[in-house]
């Protein structure tokens, strides 16, 4: 491992998604977009829906990642995912539909609607769409 990469790990319930060296990673948390240089101060934070960017020595890989945790260490980043996946994984037509069930839900306002899961499930939808476009 070269001075200015690290280790980085995507791991999910199904399978381990990514392991490789970067030089950055670029997420989203809870409380905003994330970016992680080598020897970033330790760091344990909640994963929100959004495009994950690897820049690797030969170029960048994009993701796209929904939910989980995220130990940032000096030398290392793991990323404990509920969903991860690559552009070329995404079924738009499905992403679209969500999307469209989603604001469906939301627009009617129903006695009992879980608001929070429905915006969950509209940004997955979104970050699907958008990461389908970079392939």
């Amino acid at each position: 491992m070269a001075d200015n990469t690290f280790k980085v790990s995507i791991i999910t319930p199904e399978r381990s998604f990514y392991e490789g060296e970067a030089t950055m990673v670029e997420f989203n948390t809870a409380c905003g977009e994330i970016g992680v240089l080598p020897k970033h101060i330790p760091l344990t934070t909640v994963i929100a829906p959004g495009i994950c960017t690897i820049t690797e020595a030969d170029g960048v890989k994009k993701a796209a990642i929904h939910a989980g945790l995220a130990e940032i260490l000096p030398d290392k980043v793991t990323l404990l995912a509920e969903i991860a996946e690559w552009p070329d994984e995404i079924d738009v037509e499905r992403a679209k539909k969500a999307e469209e069930r989603a604001k469906n839900r939301l627009a009617q306002k129903e006695v009992g609607l879980d608001v929070l899961r429905a915006e969950v499930a509209l940004k997955k939808a979104l970050v699907r769409q958008e990461i389908h476009q970079t392939r």
